[in-house]
């Protein structure tokens, strides 16, 4: 069992919903980052995704892309991303996984990747264009780090995939709350519902949503039938409306904590 997987799990044994929140590296600038990381450890998340910025994010909507278009221009890279985590991990014990994609993973080379990872305490890394059938050798690489990787399932994810994403998973599930890309969403569709009764029923780890998850009303209503909440898009939407880093911090501060305490 990962550390990742051993802290989650004693969590959920304890009745604890759980709240994860993304934050691109390098947004607004480079920092900006750890002190926007520090408010959401304050604020109440269990742990955080730290994106790496990407030229073509195919999974993410406007607000992330434009957040990852802002921190490209700027500088930020994968190597800087883990130099960022390694500065905060160094000062707080909340897990930290790396979001990102593979295209510059693979330039950067997944030994090293995994190497640099490790010493930066990077607790898993999610890849959403990573299929999981072709995943083998890179999730090797990543666990003989201690590193997990996490897997999604999106509403039209057929059963045999689920079951080998949760035979594969050691960690948590990422369920996508709907078909297409992340983004603040008002509601969520019935089916989202049906579709985590289903991904619950086919799997043996965790199961945390994200994906459109942008109030405390549709956080508390995903987690009657899942094991806690990702937001990113709402979080992101907060930093870049602030008029300052300072402005930024509180209001993320006080949207982590509205949300923790309502699915709490």
């Amino acid at each position: 069992m990962t550390e990742l997987r051993s802290l989650l799990q004693k969590k959920i044994q304890s009745g604890e919903k759980l709240l994860s929140i993304y934050l691109t590296a390098g947004f607004p600038d480079a920092e900006a980052t750890l002190p926007l990381l520090q408010a959401l450890a304050e604020g109440g998340a269990d742990f955080i995704e730290l994106g790496v910025p990407f030229s073509d994010p195919l999974a993410d909507g406007p607000v992330i892309q434009a957040a990852s278009t802002q921190a490209l221009a700027a500088g930020m890279s994968v190597e800087k991303a883990l130099q960022l985590c390694d500065r905060f991990t160094g000062e707080h014990e909340l897990p930290v996984l790396l979001m990102g994609y593979a295209n510059p993973f693979m330039k950067f080379g997944w030994q090293r990747l995994a190497e640099q990872a490790q010493q930066a305490r990077v607790a898993g890394m999610i890849i959403p264009d990573l299929p999981p059938e072709e995943s083998e050798t890179v999730q090797e690489t990543l666990r003989a780090a201690g590193i997990s990787l996490v897997f999604l399932a999106s509403p039209n994810t057929s059963e045999a995939r689920i079951r080998l994403i949760d035979r594969l998973c050691d960690a948590f599930v990422y369920a996508v709350s709907v078909t297409g890309v992340t983004g603040a969403r008002d509601s969520l569709p019935a089916q989202t519902t049906e579709f985590l009764q289903r991904l619950r029923s086919l799997t043996e780890h965790p199961v945390l949503v994200g994906f459109g998850v942008s109030s405390a009303a549709t956080a508390r209503s995903l987690v009657a039938h899942a094991d806690g909440v990702i937001i990113g898009s709402s979080v992101i939407e907060l930093i870049r409306t602030a008029p300052g880093l300072d402005a930024a911090c509180e209001r993320v501060h006080a949207f982590v904590r509205e949300i923790k305490t309502a699915i709490s």
